[in-house]
């Protein structure tokens, strides 16, 4: 008989296996909609806030300007979003959706997962409100935020 997990092993395994799901939504996302999650995201947000410049779309989806700015090009590029520089400061630029970017934000499924979706607005608001800090201690503790800095610092 195998000797049991340890617990770091078992936080690894449920760790990667959110991971996993959440990629392979990504995947369904792209084929059906033409939209990985961070694209997604990054529309919902725009649509939610814009007109917003793009560090403040970065802070909003956590991902890295850098990221964001791949996201904003490949969406551009599709006719989804405008970006717009500033009068001002020519440095900065503020980021809209346009009609169609518009639609397809209301039109697309959930960046979630269908099933966890579901299951989620199943619970009590309580179970759901445990489940968000639970998840939000855990990207704390892995210190998410610094990593990505460190690694947005790195490729530059």
């Amino acid at each position: 008989m195998s000797d049991p997990l340890s617990l770091e092993d078992q936080v690894i395994a449920a760790l990667r296996r959110i991971t996993r799901a959440i990629d392979l939504h990504s995947r369904l996302l792209l084929q059906e909609h033409g939209l990985t999650s961070p694209q997604l995201a990054a529309l919902r947000a725009i649509q939610r806030l814009q007109p917003l410049p793009v560090g403040v779309l970065a802070r909003e989806v956590h991902l890295s300007q850098a990221t964001v700015t791949g996201i904003l090009s490949r969406l551009e590029n599709r006719g989804l979003v405008t970006r717009t520089r500033g009068n001002h400061d020519r440095r900065s630029v503020a980021v809209e959706l346009t009609d169609s970017g518009g639609q397809l934000a209301d039109e697309a499924p959930s960046p979630l997962h269908d099933r966890f979706h579901r299951e989620l607005a199943r619970l009590q608001q309580w179970e759901q409100n445990m489940i968000l800090a639970t998840l939000q201690r855990i990207a704390s503790m892995m210190d998410a935020e610094q990593i990505e800095a460190i690694s947005s610092d790195a490729s530059l």
